[in-house]
């Protein structure tokens, strides 16, 4: 099922399927300090494994994150990204008083195969290195970079960088800082 609201960008609402998903604070605001990454990364994996969504991939940044999930029933998106976004906002306002508006809103993509798939994971871990955070992705501790490394096996991974490098020109207009 497709939604699409004038003000908002259209969301696919699909069952047993890989979402990508982006999200980004309002006006793009550094509101997201280590401690608050800590917190927000623990809120999305709770709200995703109680909805019986696989919270798969991650990288949090200051003023946005990037993640890879696979829906249980894809109707439960709009339902977990609230709450995350609701209980975060509370969190955030804590340090960041007088913000009204914390997070923009979200969006979504499903790969369409594989390729689709790796190219959109690339993409998610490369993005410290993009936004000028680390030069090391070794160095960066708010991604699943690491849990990439371990269960795919650093040769493997390079590979994938190697033969997937089209993320180098994926442009996402909601990741347009």
């Amino acid at each position: 099922m497709l939604k699409k609201q004038a003000h908002r960008p259209a969301h696919l609402f699909l069952d047993d399927t890989p979402y990508f998903i982006t999200a980004s604070t309002h006006e793009k605001r550094p509101l997201l300090n280590d401690t608050i990454k800590i917190q927000l990364l623990e809120l999305m994996r709770q709200e995703y494994e109680r909805c019986q969504w696989r919270f798969d991939h991650w990288v949090i940044l200051n003023n946005h994150y990037h993640i890879m999930v696979h829906s249980h029933k894809g109707e439960d998106l709009s339902k977990i990204i609230g709450r995350v976004h609701f209980k975060s906002g509370q969190i955030i306002r804590k340090n960041h008083a007088g913000y009204k508006h914390i997070w923009l809103n979200y969006w979504d993509y499903c790969p369409r195969d594989e390729k689709d798939y790796l190219v959109r994971l690339n993409y998610l871990l490369i993005n410290p290195v993009k936004h000028g955070y680390t030069n090391n992705l070794y160095d960066y501790p708010f991604s699943s970079f690491h849990k990439c490394v371990v269960k795919t096996g650093r040769e493997q991974l390079m590979k994938q960088f190697k033969d997937h490098t089209e993320h180098k020109n994926l442009i996402l207009p909601e990741d347009d800082f």
